[in-house]
C-alpha cells in the first residue's frame, strides 16, 4: 500500500499561499510520527504475508462528537483494518490490541509498526488499526479539497474528535464480533501514544490499558523546558562525536559569513549542490536543521544516523573547511544525489495536516537558547500566536491540552485516579524531554532505555535489535499481561 500524496492544483487556495510563502517565517514544531522523517523514512512495501491477513472496512463516522446541531450529525467513511489471525474469539474473551493511527495515512503503519502483530499470538489478539480522521482514506466533507478548505471545515480536525472517533470504532468492532468481554489494550506512538495515554483517561470503559510509546504529553504549556528537544539533539551528536559536534556549531557562522559575500548564496548553492538557487540563507539552515533533528529523533540501531552524518563530517579531508565538512555529513546521511536542499516535493496530507494542528490544539513550544548546536532561537507565544492567525483566521489555544488533559502536576494527579498506561521513551529521543520518564503508581509506570530513540519499542522486531531493546519489549509484553489477567479474575468474579 502506498500512502497517498496530492499534488499542488488539488490544495485550497489558502493553504498554498501558506505553504509557499509562510511555512518559512512559522515556527517550526519537529513532526511526531513513529515511523520516520522525511529523509530516514523509506517505507517498505507491505509484505504478502502482512496483506494477507489484513482486512480493511469502512464505518460511518459521526463529524462532530460534542455537539447536537444538524450539521454535527453529517458523517464521513473512517477506515480501520482487522487481523483475526491469530484472534482466540470472542467466546474466550480473547483481547483486541487496537493501534491508533496518527497525523499520517494508515498504510506506513501497517508495514512499519510491528509489536502488535509480533505479539499478537501469545496473546491470541484481535489486531486493529484505525486511521486518524483528515488522513489518508477517512476524510470528511467528501474531499480532500472540501475538508480542508478553511478553518470552519478544519474545526472538527482534532484530537478529541479522533479519540471519540477510536471509541465508536472500537464499540461497533466489539458490537459485530460478539465480543463484549474482550479486552482492549489500546497502542499508539508519538502523537498516537498522546491519543492511548488521553483515550485511557478519558474512555476508561472501553480501553483496559494504553501503551504511549514516546509520547510528549508534558511539552505543553511551559511544563517541559523550551530548549528542551534541541537539547537533548545537541546531546546527541556531541556523545558521537566533540569535533563533530563543535563543527556543526561553528558551521551556522560560516554560512553567514560565505552569505556575506559578493555571489554568496549562488556560491552556496554551488557548494551544497541545492536542487534550485537559495534565495536566503535560511533555507539552507533550516534543512540542516531538519537533517540533524531527524538523525536525533530517529538513531534507530544498527545504523544510527547519528553517527553516520557525524562520520561524514569527521571524514572529511584535514583541509576541508568546515562548510565541507557539513557538507561531506550531509552527502553521507542522504547518499549520493544529483543535488540537496529544495528538492521538488509534492506537498503530502500530513504537512498540510500537522501544520494546522501545530495551530491550533497541539502547541509544543519548542525553541532554543544558547546552550545547544544550534543558533539561538526562542519560542514567542505572541508571535506564534499571530503568524497562525494569519494563516487560518483563528487563533491557536496553546493550553487547551493541559486544560482538557491535564499534564501539570501530573504525578499528583494521575496517581490518584489513572491506572494501566504503559508510558516508554527512548533517552536519545529529543522528544523524551516531554515525556513522563518516572513511574506514577504501581500500574502507570515508564519504560524507558538510555539508548533508545523515537517509537522504537512499537516497530517491528529485528534479529539484528540490540538486548536492551529485546528487553524493554519484554517487559512492555509482561505489564499488559498482568493487566489482562486481573482484568480476567475480575470479570470471573464479575459474573459469578
Amino acid at each position: 500500500m502506498n500512502s497517498p500524496m496530492f499534488s499542488f492544483q488539488w490544495l485550497p487556495f489558502v493553504l498554498l499561499i501558506f505553504l509557499s510563502s509562510v511555512s518559512a517565517t512559522l515556527k517550526n514544531i519537529p513532526r511526531l510520527s513513529p515511523i520516520g522523517g522525511k529523509f530516514l523514512h523509506d517505507l517498505e512495501t507491505v509484505s504478502a504475508s502482512i496483506s494477507d491477513d489484513l482486512q480493511t472496512f469502512y464505518y460511518d463516522q459521526t463529524l462532530d462528537h460534542f455537539n447536537y446541531r444538524p450539521e454535527s450529525y453529517t458523517t464521513f467513511q473512517q477506515r480501520y483494518v482487522i487481523n483475526s489471525k491469530y484472534w482466540g474469539g470472542a467466546t474466550s474473551n480473547a483481547p483486541i490490541l487496537a493501534y491508533f493511527g496518527a497525523e499520517a495515512p494508515l498504510d506506513g503503519d501497517l508495514s512499519a509498526i510491528g509489536f502488535l502483530a509480533d505479539n499478537a499470538q501469545q496473546f491470541q489478539a484481535l489486531i486493529l488499526y484505525i486511521e486518524h480522521r483528515y488522513y489518508g482514506k477517512s476524510i470528511p466533507f467528501g474531499s480532500r479539497e472540501e475538508a480542508l478548505r478553511n478553518a470552519s471545515t478544519l474545526g472538527y480536525f482534532n484530537s478529541a474528535q479522533a479519540i471519540a472517533d477510536y471509541a465508536e470504532i472500537i464499540t461497533h468492532v466489539k458490537k459485530i464480533l460478539h465480543a463484549n468481554d474482550s479486552p482492549v489494550i489500546v497502542i499508539g506512538g508519538s502523537y498516537g501514544g498522546m491519543l492511548a495515554s488521553w483515550f485511557r483517561l478519558k474512555y476508561p470503559h472501553v480501553a483496559l490499558g494504553a501503551l504511549a510509546s514516546s509520547a510528549p504529553i508534558l511539552y505543553f504549556d511551559d511544563i517541559t523546558p523550551q530548549n528542551g528537544y534541541y537539547s537533548v539533539v545537541s546531546k546527541d551528536f556531541k556523545e558521537a562525536s566533540e569535533t563533530c559536534y563543535q563543527t556543526i556549531q561553528k558551521s551556522w557562522s560560516e554560512i553567514d559569513k560565505a552569505t556575506s559575500q559578493p555571489s554568496g548564496l549562488s556560491n552556496l548553492s554551488k557548494e551544497f549542490k541545492t536542487c534550485r538557487p537559495l534565495s536566503k540563507s535560511s533555507e539552507l539552515k533550516n534543512y540542516l536543521e531538519s537533517v540533524y533533528y531527524s538523525a536525533a529523533q530517529y538513531n534507530h540501531p544498527p545504523d544510527y544516523p547519528v553517527t553516520i552524518v557525524c562520520g561524514g563530517i569527521d571524514g572529511a579531508p584535514s583541509d576541508a573547511s568546515i562548510l565541507e565538512k557539513i557538507f561531506a555529513g550531509l552527502v553521507a546521511y542522504r547518499g549520493i544525489r544529483s543535488c540537496y536542499v529544495n528538492e521538488p516535493r509534492n506537498i503530502s496530507e500530513t504537512t498540510v495536516g500537522w501544520r494546522w494542528q501545530t495551530c491550533s490544539e497541539m502547541v509544543i513550544p519548542i525553541g532554543r537558547g544558547n546552550d545547544t548546536m544550534f543558533e539561538p532561537d526562542p519560542f514567542i507565544l505572541s508571535s506564534y500566536i499571530e503568524q497562525c492567525k494569519s494563516i487560518y483566521g483563528v487563533p491557536p489555544r496553546p493550553h487547551w491540552v493541559t486544560s482538557y488533559y491535564g499534564g501539570h502536576d501530573i504525578k499528583l494527579i494521575l496517581h490518584r485516579f489513572g491506572t494501566n498506561i504503559i508510558f516508554s521513551n527512548g533517552l536519545r529521543d529529543p522528544y523524551s524531554t516531554g515525556g513522563v520518564l518516572d513511574n506514577i503508581s504501581d500500574t502507570i509506570v515508564a519504560v524507558s532505555t538510555v539508548n533508545g530513540s523515537h517509537c522504537l519499542d512499537i516497530l517491528f522486531a529485528k534479529e539484528s535489535d540490540p538486548e536492551w531493546l529485546v528487553t524493554q519489549r519484554k517487559v512492555e509484553v509482561r505489564i499488559i499481561e498482568q493487566w489482562i489477567t486481573k482484568y480476567y479474575a475480575d470479570l470471573l468474579a464479575y459474573k459469578k
